[in-house]
C-alpha cells in the first residue's frame, strides 16, 4: 500500500503523461510489509500487540544469556546439554578389536556422562585418551548417529617376558615394554634376561628358530655381559653358547644329542664356548653319585686279595 501510494503522489505532481525510473520502481515482495511497519512507526499509526513488551524483555535476556554465555568460554556445554536433551546423547558404545584392554578402562578414557552430546563430543581428543593405554597401538573413534560411539583399537603383540634385576615385564618385539607381568596367559613366552636383552632378544630368538628341535626346549634366552646367550632347557639345563660361531656350536650340539642323548643325562649345563673341545657339567647329585663311585673304586683297589 505504502509504496503504490508514493508512486501516485509523484505522478500527481509531475508533467502529464511524463514518467520517471523512479516512478517505476516497486519494492520486492519480502520488503513490502517492514517497510510498511516502520512508515506506520513514523506517522504513529501503529499499535504494538498485545505482550509485546513482555516479549521483548525475553528476547533481549535471551541475547544477554547467548553473550555472556560465549563471553564466559561455555557455549560448548550448553551446545552439548541442548543437543543432548534433544535426542543426540551418547547410548550406546561399540568397541572392535580389544582382547587385552578392558571396555572398562576404554570407557573410563571416553569421559562420558549420562547426558553427553554425541554433536559436540571431540572425537580426536577421545581418540588420543584412548590411544594411551598401555595395550593400545592405534585407536580410532568414529560417531555413529544419533547416539553411537564406535571404538576401534589395534593392540601391540606381546613377543615375550622381560626380567631386569627383580622386575618381570611383557615386552614386544621391538623391545618395548608393554605391562608389568603378572602371570595368567602369558605364562608360555619365551623368558629373556638381562640388561640389553629386550631390544636384542627377537633378532636372537628367530636366529634360534632355525633349529626347531632345540628352540622347541628353550624356556629362557640369557644375555652375558651384553656379549653372549646362554639358553635355559625345559628340564633346568643351561646351554652356554659362545660370542662368535654361534651357528657351529648349535650344529655339533645336536649332533652330539642325537648320537650321545647329551639332553637325558644329568647335566647342570654344556659349554659351548671353546672350539677344541665340549665342556659338561654335572648336576650335584650327578656329582655327588660320581664322587662316590670314585670312591668305591679306590676301596676295591687298595683292600688285599686273599689267597686260597
Amino acid at each position: 500500500m505504502f509504496a503504490l501510494r508514493a508512486g501516485q503522489g509523484r505522478r500527481a505532481a509531475g508533467v502529464p503523461g511524463a514518467s520517471s525510473q523512479a516512478d517505476r520502481f516497486v519494492l520486492p515482495r519480502w520488503l513490502r510489509r517492514p517497510v510498511r511497519l516502520f512508515a506506520r512507526l513514523g506517522t504513529g499509526d501503529f499499535v504494538p500487540p498485545r505482550f509485546a513488551a513482555t516479549m521483548a524483555t525475553a528476547a533481549l535476556f535471551a541475547v544477554t544469556g547467548v553473550y555472556g554465555t560465549y563471553v564466559g568460554g561455555r557455549m560448548l556445554e550448553v551446545a552439548q546439554a541442548v543437543t543432548a536433551r534433544t535426542g543426540f546423547a551418547v547410548d550406546q558404545v561399540r568397541v572392535v578389536g580389544h582382547r587385552e584392554t578392558s571396555e572398562i578402562d576404554i570407557l573410563e578414557k571416553l569421559d562420558l556422562t549420562g547426558w553427553t552430546s554425541l554433536i559436540g563430543f571431540d572425537v580426536d581428543d577421545a581418540r588420543d585418551r584412548v590411544a594411551a593405554l598401555p595395550w593400545v597401538e592405534v585407536a580410532s573413534v568414529r560417531k555413529v548417529y544419533p547416539e553411537t560411539l564406535e571404538i576401534r583399537i589395534t593392540e601391540r603383540e606381546p613377543f615375550a617376558i622381560w626380567q631386569h634385576d627383580n622386575q618381570l615385564s611383557i615386552i614386544g618385539r621391538k623391545g618395548n615394554v608393554i605391562v608389568p607381568f603378572t602371570g595368567g596367559r602369558h605364562a608360555d613366552l619365551p623368558l629373556v634376561v638381562g640388561a640389553g636383552a629386550a631390544e636384542r632378544a627377537a633378532a636372537f630368538v628367530d636366529e634360534m628358530a632355525k633349529y626347531p628341535d632345540l628352540a622347541a626346549r628353550v624356556k629362557g634366552y640369557i644375555l652375558v655381559a651384553g656379549r653372549r646367550w646362554d639358553l635355559r632347557l625345559d628340564n633346568g639345563m643351561t646351554v652356554r653358547l659362545p660370542e662368535a660361531g654361534v651357528d657351529a656350536a648349535v650344529a655339533a650340539l645336536l649332533r652330539m644329542e642325537r648320537e650321545q642323548s647329551l639332553f637325558k643325562r644329568q647335566l647342570a649345563a654344556i659349554d659351548l664356548r671353546f672350539s677344541d673341545r665340549l665342556v659338561l657339567q654335572l648336576t650335584p647329585e650327578a656329582a655327588e653319585s660320581r664322587q662316590a663311585d670314585i670312591a668305591n673304586a679306590g676301596k676295591k683297589k687298595s683292600k688285599p686279595e686273599k689267597r686260597i
